[in-house]
Order: structure tokens, then sequence, then C-alpha cells
């Protein structure tokens, strides 16, 4: 299992998901418990990326979406359905890119110094488990290159590392 993260800051963004997710590949293993792997891909997350000011996961557990490994500043513990950015995604079960949070109805203010976010919700056998919550404390951080490989980055933890 790799333990070292190569990053290559001056590449494009594309490229630096492409090395990521190919080191989260070795990284990650269906053998780890879940806090484990979780934990590593935030961190892995947040040594990428500058842009990155929080980054972290949102457990399900059936009615509520709860704080679980993180990098960043401290941050909310509780999400209702619906609720803010991460509430909303879940309950859509859409990715939700928020290049502005002050004009977002009903964000949540964990963090003041957040700008902008984005969010992608994680389902295991059509069933809400999570979601992964990235912020910025810049406006306009994420696009449509985040999600795409963000979400290829939930879509093989669901599928290849998460039980």
């Amino acid at each position: 299992m790799a333990e070292v993260l190569e990053v290559k800051k001056d590449a494009q963004l594309s490229e630096q998901y492409e090395l990521l997710i190919k080191q989260l590949k070795s990284l990650l293993s269906k053998e780890e418990r879940l806090i484990t792997n979780l934990s590593n891909l935030t961190a892995a997350l947040k040594q990428t990326f500058d842009k990155i000011s929080w980054v972290g996961f949102y457990l399900f557990d059936g009615e509520i979406l709860y704080l679980g490994p993180f990098q960043g500043k401290v941050a909310c513990t509780k999400i209702k359905l619906g609720s803010g950015v991460c509430g909303t995604a879940a309950e859509k079960g859409e990715t939700v890119i928020v290049p502005d949070v002050n004009k977002f109805p009903g964000h949540i203010f964990c963090d003041p110094d957040s700008k902008s976010e984005i969010v992608v919700p994680m389902f295991k056998n059509n069933k809400l488990i999570g979601v992964l919550d990235v912020d910025s404390d810049s406006f306009n951080s994420f696009d449509e290159t985040d999600k795409k490989y963000l979400e290829e980055i939930v879509k093989f933890l669901t599928e290849e590392i998460i039980n």
C-alpha cells in the first residue's frame, strides 16, 4: 500500500486528478476499515489541491448526515436531508456545485471563510450512505472537471472499497 502521495501542483487539473486516482487505487483497500479509507482519502484530496480549504465526509445513518473523517477546521456535526448544500445533494441524489455559498438558499455556515463548495452524494446498492463535501475559501473554485473526477473517486470508493 502506498503511503507517500506524489503531487504535481503545476500540472493541469485533470492531470492532477488522474495522478491522484491512480494513487488512490493503491492507497485505499477493501481490507482496511471504512474510517481509515475515508481519512486517507480526505488527506489525499487536501494534500493534492491547494484550493481545498475543507474536505470531508458526512455519513447517513438513515435519518441525518453526521460528520465523518475530514481535513480542515472544525465542522457542523449533523445535517438534515434537504438542508444546506450537503443535505440538498443527498436528497436530490446528485452532485451540487456552488460557486458562491452566500447565494445558496439555506446554506449552513459552518465555516465563515468558505466561499464555494462541491458535494458528491455516495450510494451503495441504491441506498444513500453519505456525501463527500469539498469547500474552498475562494469563489468559483469548482467546475465540471472537479465534478467528473470527484464522482469517479466516489464511484471507486463505493463500488470497490466500501463493503
